[in-house]
């Protein structure tokens, strides 16, 4: 096909639209996010949690010996898994505080602040205070 006959033809122009600003032309061919969210899928993909240890023998029986001791008042540090809500696994953490009450029918240490912290995902406990 030979397009001679129209090679050198002036450009059409509309009688009917105004030509365009050479600002929204530009912005018409403005890169856009063809992937929004896949930058935030990839951080949450990369970060990496802990899986829970398994306790030995002896320590399940020094942590079951500590529970004993525990009364309202004291002053303990917990070492505690902390599941994560978006993915397998967690991160261990440390806290301090004060019992307020050790909950043996919901397995469970509750503190001054109201932190509840299920014996389940006790790692370590310290008597401070």
């Amino acid at each position: 096909m030979s397009y001679e006959d129209i090679l050198y033809l002036p450009r059409p122009v509309s009688r009917r639209y105004a030509p365009m600003a050479m600002i929204d032309r530009a912005a018409q061919f403005a890169p856009f996010a063809a992937l929004t969210g896949h930058e935030a899928m990839l951080e949450e993909t990369a970060r990496l949690t802990d899986r829970p240890m398994e306790l030995t023998e002896s320590a399940v029986a020094e942590l079951n010996q500590a529970l004993q001791c525990l009364s309202e008042g004291m002053t303990v540090l917990v070492t505690v898994f902390i599941p994560d809500e978006r993915k397998a696994g967690g991160a261990y953490v440390e806290r301090s505080g004060i019992i307020r009450k050790v909950d043996s029918y919901g397995q469970s240490l509750i503190f001054t602040d109201g932190t509840d912290v299920p014996f389940q995902y006790l790692a370590k406990l310290e008597i401070v205070g």
